[in-house]
């Protein structure tokens, strides 16, 4: 591998080479993580949309969000039919901004079930969940978690039903030190979410050093560390 080619193999940024039926040629190893948490398919797609009309490379400013990735802009190249490159451009966030986690061996389930509990004292909203039992007990500092958790039930007390997953997210990784970490996740769902409360649990989430998810759903991704 030349220095070039570690060069972009390194890069924070991700960037693909697909062949003209949209099947992957190269990746460089952040590319990889992304494609854990999009379709090669949507990038494929992405690429021949902000491609020029002719030969070259062209950039484009643009806001993308793949689960917790988050692009600023593109840059798609191609030189012949037989190969078109996508570079996403990404917002430094969840990876340059958080800290290996802190704290003591912690079993989720506990906490969750601790926090269902503590909310749903008189209250009528029915609580469903649906646990992976695969999950061990992960290294995480279980007061900052169970003050998020709670913030992200009070986001959905206007609702008959709440459904509670804890999951493991095949494929999706981060890294602290150079040592790749796979990643499980705390997802709330309800029909209805208090706008409000959940910019407040955005920036609760974040002032913690964890990354959450706001949809259609409340998401909390969690790097499974045991050791």
């Amino acid at each position: 591998m030349t220095f070039e080619q570690q060069w972009l193999e390194y890069d924070y940024n991700p960037f693909i080479v697909f062949n003209e039926n949209g099947k992957i040629i190269s990746t460089n190893s952040e590319a990889q993580f992304l494609l854990g948490a999009t379709a090669p398919s949507t990038l494929f797609e992405l690429a021949k949309v902000y491609a020029s009309v002719n030969f070259g490379f062209k950039t484009t400013f643009i806001e993308l969000e793949y689960g917790r990735y988050k692009f600023f802009g593109v840059t798609v190249g191609y030189t012949d039919e037989a190969q078109i490159g996508i570079k996403l451009y990404q917002v430094p966030s969840f990876k340059l901004n958080t800290h290996k986690p802190e704290g003591e061996l912690t079993n989720i389930f506990t906490i969750t079930d601790l926090c269902i509990a503590t909310n749903s004292i008189s209250s009528s909203i029915i609580y469903t969940k649906s646990y992976d039992p695969t999950i061990p007990e992960t290294i995480i500092n279980s007061n900052k978690l169970i003050k998020v958790l709670n913030k992200m039930y009070m986001c959905v007390q206007e609702n008959e039903t709440i459904d509670t997953k804890v999951f493991y997210r095949v494929g999706e990784h981060i890294k602290f030190d150079g040592k790749k970490y796979s990643i499980f996740s705390i997802s709330i769902s309800a029909q209805n979410i208090d706008t409000k409360q959940s910019t407040e649990l955005k920036a609760l989430a974040e002032n913690n050093n964890f990354y959450i998810e706001i949809s259609s759903s409340l998401t909390i991704n969690i790097p499974m560390i045991t050791s």
